[in-house]
């Protein structure tokens, strides 16, 4: 007896069991399930699903299961409406409101006068009027930014950091768009600039190209450097900051959140400390943090300002007749070329500090180059304070300090 064959209903997409389709869906992006939409009614109504908007929701909105519970929204909706705000933004919006409330969360213990200085967020329709006004479009990483918070208050400290020497102090604060709009620039030599940041002290600004022009790329963030040694007034180099708005900004937050930049008497002090760069003898230890400051340096003549700032701190546990104080510094510099100058004085900074068991000295100078690059090392010479005839060295880590990235400008090049 021959056997009985069976027909199989074909497999369609109405016939597949739901759990596996929603696996499959959950690995869509955002683009791919609303697409999905379109293809049939099931997987429309599969793709509505409302578990698989969150993770969308939470990439790329950074919205919390808090915030989802305190607006009472289902996680599609809340990603739709998200979208009909900032969707332009969507490719930027979650690094920088990432850095927004990472550097927030830091600062509000630490810094909150800062905190408080800063501004709501600009609406879709201010910002097109800035662009209309510059006859530019802005950045849409700067626009992303300016939505979330449209710059601070015009206050001291300033946002962006600041440093400090005995006769100069900046503080640069983070414009507004319409004060920025305000200093757009259109003469030769900064054509298509727009600041970022003012200090009033200085006067010092830094700017974003949004446009590329006179050998600036679309983008760039740089401090300008008027070419001293340049006839035309035009010939302005720049100091180059960050790739983009994303780069420049987000590159400033991971510094101030990790401590890399410290927080002093309220202010965030733009100084880089290497890990590596420490050195004990016995029961002190001492290290360097630097900076680069771009208002006191040039390219042409080439003169490269840093200043550094230096701790020094006995051990707690150390015992109370090691107490000592400073009595002179030796220095050696050696620039990018290999010259080498020697220094030595009295004290530092005028002072003969004292250090005892758990207690830190700090004190800042600085230094020139007419390279790029160099370093410095050295030591102290101590005495001790109970056995005031007994003198004894100790070590300064070798520190080396390096300016930015920076291009001449095109009018000294075809000139």
């Amino acid at each position: 007896m021959a056997a009985m064959e069976t027909e199989t209903a074909p497999l369609t997409l109405e016939s597949l069991p739901t759990d596996p389709l929603l696996l499959i869906l959950s690995f869509l992006d955002y683009r791919d399930l609303i697409n999905c939409c379109y293809v049939s009614r099931r997987l429309s109504q599969l793709s509505s699903h409302d578990p698989l908007w969150r993770r969308h929701c939470k990439k790329y909105w950074l919205i919390s299961e808090d915030e989802k519970t305190q607006k009472n929204q289902c996680w599609k909706s809340l990603f739709i409406d998200t979208y009909s705000d900032v969707g332009r933004y969507i490719d930027h919006y979650a690094a920088i409101k990432k850095a927004w409330d990472d550097l927030k969360k830091y600062l509000e213990p630490r810094c909150p006068r800062m905190v408080l200085s800063l501004k709501e967020g600009a609406r879709e329709e201010d910002l097109d009027a800035v662009e209309a006004q510059i006859g530019c479009k802005l950045p849409d990483d700067y626009r992303c930014s300016y939505r979330i918070h449209n710059g601070q208050k015009l206050v001291v400290p300033g946002l962006l950091g600041s440093m400090a020497l005995s006769n100069h102090y900046r503080s640069e604060d983070l414009l507004d768009v319409d004060t920025a709009a305000g200093g757009f620039q259109q003469r030769q030599g900064l054509k298509y600039c727009l600041p970022l940041t003012f200090c009033i002290h200085t006067g010092l600004s830094q700017y974003i190209a949004v446009e590329a022009a006179e050998g600036r790329n679309k983008n760039e963030v740089f401090y300008q450097c008027p070419d001293q040694m340049a006839r035309n007034p035009a010939a302005i180099d720049m100091f180059i900051i960050g790739a983009t708005f994303t780069d420049w900004f987000t590159s400033y937050v991971n510094n101030v959140v990790s401590g890399g930049f410290p927080i002093i008497r309220d202010q965030i002090f733009r100084y880089v400390h290497d890990p590596e760069c420490v050195a004990t003898t016995g029961d002190i230890t001492v290290s360097v943090s630097t900076s680069f400051l771009p208002e006191l340096s040039s390219v042409h003549p080439p003169h490269y300002f840093f200043t550094y700032r230096i701790r020094i701190e006995m051990s707690k546990d150390a015992l109370p007749e090691k107490a000592c104080q400073l009595d002179s510094r030796y220095w050696r510099i050696t620039n990018a070329k290999g010259d080498v100058e020697e220094v030595q004085g009295p004290g530092v900074v005028g002072e003969f500090p004292i250090i005892s068991p758990g207690r830190v000295y700090e004190y800042t100078s600085c230094t020139t180059f007419s390279t790029t690059s160099g370093y410095m090392e050295g030591y102290y010479t101590f005495h001790f304070l109970y056995f005031k005839d007994k003198i004894f060295n100790v070590a300064i880590p070798r520190f080396h300090m390096a300016c930015p990235t920076f291009r001449v400008s095109i009018a000294r090049l075809v000139s």
